[in-house]
């Protein structure tokens, strides 16, 4: 699968970013982004990229884009505001968690669509620890990053979780499903 190719020092600035954005809103309430866009032209490339933030080993938002549609800087930026302050799952988190969290941006790769007839021959397709995994049917959707793997790794539970997410509730394939996979670089 394609990489994004980013050196450490340009993961390095993401990460930054992030925090900083984070950091603002947390202080001061505003998603301000002036003044945040980072040198360089890698950074002014459209990317898709998602924002994860745990607290104490748990989920504390993670919010991302599937589809390229901006900047690179940008979407990290939007996506650290939305992590921290917009995920429904979530309230809006306080100046008192900063110190217990932990931040990642996950730089997607372009997704490639898969062809399959079955369930088996979808799950036979899949790379543990390495795909990210969309799936869409009916109108509903979800995706898991990669590192989903670590706590799904067994191929078949790892779908039938994905399934659970996105609302398709029936065994097996679900009528007319639409499978892409993707990569990530991450910057921790």
């Amino acid at each position: 699968m394609k990489r994004t190719g980013l050196t450490d020092a340009e993961k390095k600035i993401l990460v930054d970013l992030a925090w900083a954005v984070i950091r603002e809103g947390v202080r001061t309430g505003n998603n301000r982004m002036e003044g945040k866009k980072p040198s360089g032209d890698r950074f002014l490339q459209k990317g898709a990229s998602f924002v994860t933030l745990t607290k104490e080993g748990g989920l504390r938002g993670c919010i991302g884009s599937l589809v390229v549609h901006r900047p690179l800087w940008e979407d990290v930026a939007a996506n650290a505001w939305n992590a921290a302050f917009e995920d429904p799952r979530f309230s809006p988190l306080d100046i008192s968690e900063l110190p217990l969290l932990r931040l990642s941006v996950s730089v997607l790769t372009p997704a490639q669509p898969l062809s399959f007839a079955s369930e088996e021959e979808l799950l036979a397709q899949l790379r543990p620890g390495v795909d990210g995994l969309t799936i869409r049917a009916g109108g509903r959707s979800a995706t898991f990053l990669p590192g989903v793997w670590e706590q799904l790794p067994v191929r078949e539970v790892f779908f039938r979780q994905l399934k659970l997410k996105a609302g398709l509730r029936e065994k097996g394939l679900p009528v007319g499903l639409y499978a892409e996979r993707y990569g990530t670089e991450e910057c921790d």
